[in-house]
């Protein structure tokens, strides 16, 4: 016989499940509960740079990094004033019509490369810097601190800044938390007692997930030490190897390592030679587009859904120098790679040198800008519950937000363009997207 049920509104419905036993399934998923908002909290608020530049730490000799970064800035101006002077000749070589989207792009990527070329700057010493003499490195990563807090003080560091330090393997991991230590401890101090907002820490060629648990546990013992906030210190993890795709065990290793990083994993480095060359795959096949490459990073972007552990792509190491006709071959190139990790939702990557930078924000501005008309139709239209072409359900719309977020944050877009498209602000759009 149907039961009436108190609890479930204001209406006399008849029900037939008892109270007693939503308790019992309240207490028994109770702990799965916890589990999901633990596991995956989602995607986080905060803006993601477009790009990784990778520099070795004496780099930083005599420019520091204000200097770098301005250098940066002005080679890849002097590329463009040489090989792609207006946007029609920007188009002709990426292959895009020279259209008026062609020239809002072109305008953009100037103003940008002349005020903030570089979104996220990686002091490098592992790969690049390679093996020094102790005391060499010592004062290197000493004198990389002392740069940073100076560029961040005086407003010109880039919005992400940190080191790469060595990777925990036995042969280098004592070297490399020496060098963790003496840079935060500078910085710090630097800092009268306080990190900066953007810093960044990566560690490299992690294969176990022990070893990202291993670096949570230094970055703890830091914080106990300098009085921080539990918690304030996270990283970034290369996935360079084979091992942390697939375990001996026959487990996504990468999956374990965001779970052994204890909430401090911020984001996923995809190592494109590395791991290319752990697979075997010939020198001059080892790309971003390889199809080791791309089953690599599927396994990766599954495992960091709705982590709010955030991906990075990695770089390509064919550089736009020698004679023009090679220029644009690497220009287009990497254009190509650019927005092919766009469109597989990869919105980071590396940039190896400063001819890289043009072709970057290039393919990222048209990239925001060419969809923004069709997704603000679209959410406008999700917003007021219309039709249209397509019948939008609430998982498309937050990925439309987080499309337009992303470029707001880059500087594709406009705010003011983006709310007279969409009759949507900031708030709204972080609201549908879930931020």
């Amino acid at each position: 016989m149907a039961r009436h049920d108190e609890t479930a509104g204001t209406e006399d419905y008849g029900t037939t499940l008892s109270g007693a036993v939503r308790a019992q399934v309240d207490r028994a998923l109770a702990f799965i509960d916890a589990d999901l908002a633990r596991r995956y909290p989602g995607e986080p608020s905060t803006r993601q740079p477009v790009h990784t530049v990778y520099v070795p730490a004496d780099a930083l000799a005599g420019t520091g990094v204000t200097g770098l970064v301005q250098d940066w800035g002005r080679q890849a101006l002097a590329l463009l004033d040489r090989h792609a002077p207006d946007a029609e000749s920007l188009a002709g070589i990426i292959g895009r019509p020279a259209d008026r989207l062609a020239a809002e792009v072109y305008d953009r990527v100037r103003a940008k490369l002349e005020r903030e070329p570089v979104e996220d700057l990686r002091i490098d010493f592992e790969d690049g810097y390679g093996p020094r003499p102790d005391a060499e490195e010592d004062a290197a990563a000493v004198r990389a601190a002392r740069l940073v807090a100076e560029a961040v003080a005086d407003g010109t560091a880039p919005p992400y800044i940190g080191i790469r330090m060595k990777c925990m393997e036995a042969a280098v991991r004592t070297r490399g938390i020496r060098t963790l230590d003496l840079f935060l401890t500078e910085l710090l101090g630097a800092g009268s007692g306080q990190l900066p907002a953007g810093l960044v820490l990566t560690l490299p060629k992690v294969t176990y997930a022990e070893q990202a648990t291993a670096m949570v546990r230094l970055v703890e013992d830091f914080e106990r030490a300098a009085g921080l906030t539990v918690g304030r210190i996270g990283f970034e993890i290369q996935i360079e190897t084979t091992q942390a795709i697939l375990g001996a065990d026959g487990r996504a290793t990468v999956a374990r390592m965001i779970e052994a990083a204890e909430g401090r994993a911020t984001s996923l480095h995809y190592g494109t030679f590395d791991y290319s060359a752990s697979c075997g795959v010939s020198a001059a096949y080892q790309s971003m587009e390889h199809p080791a490459a791309d089953h690599a990073k599927a396994v990766m972007q599954v495992a960091a859904a709705g982590t709010g552990v955030r991906l990075s792509d990695g770089s390509t190491n064919v550089i736009p120098t020698g004679d023009p006709e090679q220029v644009r071959d690497a220009m287009r190139l990497h254009h190509r790679l650019v927005r092919r990790s766009l469109e597989r939702a990869y919105y980071q990557g590396w940039d190896m040198h400063p001819g890289h930078l043009p072709t970057r924000y290039a393919a990222v501005y048209s990239f925001y800008r060419e969809g923004l008309a069709q997704a603000a139709a679209r959410l406008s239209a999700y917003v007021a519950r219309q039709g249209g072409d397509v019948m939008d359900e609430p998982a498309t719309a937050k990925a439309l937000s987080s499309y337009v977020l992303r470029g707001l944050d880059c500087g594709a877009v406009d705010e003011q363009e983006v709310e007279k498209a969409t009759g949507l602000d900031r708030t709204r759009l972080n609201g549908l997207a879930g931020r």
